[in-house]
């Protein structure tokens, strides 16, 4: 059906397979709302001083604006806990340009909280293997709902994760793994 001034719309399917699917490295410009709304949730029971219950599944870094100077408290998912160096591993679910990501890395140590406990942390990216190990570990536990889990990191990173091996090592190399270790 021609468009006001007599422009045919192009359907995505009229287009060759190369130009219907994004780039590799493509994310959408700003998730749904009904990821930003779940992701948002534990935010606001950290902001109102409830981070206690959700135990040590999440966990809030207080973290200083690279430009601003300002103190900023963000409220990341724990995807893997090492008891013995008491380490916590988080996803930065937008990348290396989430704010929080790169404000860690140009502040130095940042605080942490985890339920009701409060720490001093270093942050240092995992290494590519070691953050495959840790994905298809989270992955494991958390079987039972993968379906939903798939479905928020494909909305993150603008392509269908499911899981698989391969798609282990490019969600890595896309969304870093990083690591709070106490000092």
């Amino acid at each position: 059906m021609p468009r006001r001034g007599g422009q045919t719309p192009i359907l995505r399917s009229s287009l060759p397979r190369t130009e219907r699917w994004p780039a590799l490295n493509a994310r959408p410009a700003r998730p749904p709302a009904w990821v930003r709304l779940l992701l948002g949730l534990p935010r606001h029971l950290y902001a109102h001083g409830l981070g206690g219950l959700l135990g040590s599944r999440f966990l809030q870094v207080t973290h200083t604006g690279r430009h601003s100077g300002r103190r900023y408290d963000t409220v990341l998912e724990v995807v893997h806990h090492d008891r013995d160096t008491g380490e916590y591993v988080v996803v930065s679910g937008f990348g290396r340009e989430a704010d929080w990501y790169r404000n860690i890395h140009a502040s130095g140590p940042v605080a942490v909280t985890v339920g009701r406990r409060s720490f001093r942390a270093r942050a240092r990216d995992l290494e590519l293997d070691e953050a495959v190990v840790v994905l298809g570990g989270y992955e494991h536990r958390n079987r039972l709902v993968a379906p939903l889990v798939h479905r928020v990191l494909s909305a993150l990173v603008g392509w269908t994760y499911r899981g698989t091996p391969a798609q282990r090592w490019r969600l890595a190399r896309e969304l870093p793994l990083v690591g709070f270790r106490p000092r």
